[in-house]
């Protein structure tokens, strides 16, 4: 543990990093809970008002990171950027809440659209895990005279994460997040076909109906093996949105 510590964290200098991911994680998970407090009307939360107006938290979010970022770069002095690395982290979780209400300018966050905020936090989430292990990916340590294998390395992560992409744009999120941990995951989402209602389907499809057709045949039978295992786990992560209920 000491040597995994001292290689990939402290000799590394990514220590700020490490308490950004620590403090966005333990933020994200905080602030979804008060909000469900807030929403069921238990507990001593309420909605932030000012003058009648309700201040979203993607607001001090913003401040957060504003104040993160200068403490950052502003070069104050030795151990600073530990600090920034936690006032980051905080802002970052509480502007990606509300990720979704940024996007469609309007509040959505507990409509379906909503759920959209959680998918970028997982998304986001995953690629600080991977820039934390990017020195030495799946545990193996690369030595920073060894250029061309660090090379290889970066290239093995921006295909990892080209990959990953690919799938968001296939619509499928979860492989996304799955496959910047595991590359595999993300080399078969990306190989397989959309899902129907996604940019990619709607794109590469719009020509080729026999795919579309297998394509709305994959989501079928998805949705009768997996959709309510995923809408629970959605639920128990976002909370149901208005459609469906408290």
């Amino acid at each position: 543990m000491g040597d995994i510590w001292g290689g990939n964290v402290d000799s590394a200098s990514k220590l700020p990093l490490l308490l950004c991911i620590v403090a966005f994680i333990v933020t994200f998970v905080i602030t979804r809970i008060i909000v469900r407090l807030i929403r069921s009307g238990r507990g001593p939360f309420k909605d932030n008002t000012v003058g009648g107006v309700h201040v979203h938290h993607v607001v001090p979010g913003l401040f957060l990171m504003i104040a993160g970022g200068l403490i950052a770069i502003g070069g104050i002095g030795t151990g600073w950027d530990n600090f920034a690395g936690v006032v980051f982290g905080m802002g970052l979780a509480l502007v990606l809440d509300e990720f979704a209400l940024i996007l469609h300018l309007q509040d959505v966050y507990w409509e379906e659209e909503g759920r959209l905020s959680v998918d970028a936090v997982f998304v986001l989430a995953g690629v600080m895990l991977l820039l934390l292990i990017a020195d030495s990916p799946f545990g193996i340590n690369v030595n920073r005279s060894q250029a061309s294998l660090r090379i290889v390395f970066l290239i093995l992560i921006a295909i990892d994460l080209t990959m990953a992409a690919i799938c968001a744009a296939k619509g499928k999120l979860g492989t996304a997040v799955a496959g910047i941990a595991v590359p595999l995951f993300a080399y078969v989402g990306a190989i397989r076909v959309a899902r129907p209602d996604s940019p990619w389907a709607k794109r590469a499809y719009a020509k080729h109906p026999k795919r579309m057709e297998k394509s709305k045949k994959r989501e079928v039978d998805f949705d009768a093996r997996w959709r309510t295992k995923v809408s629970r786990f959605q639920d128990f992560v976002a909370g149901t949105f208005i459609g469906e209920g408290s």
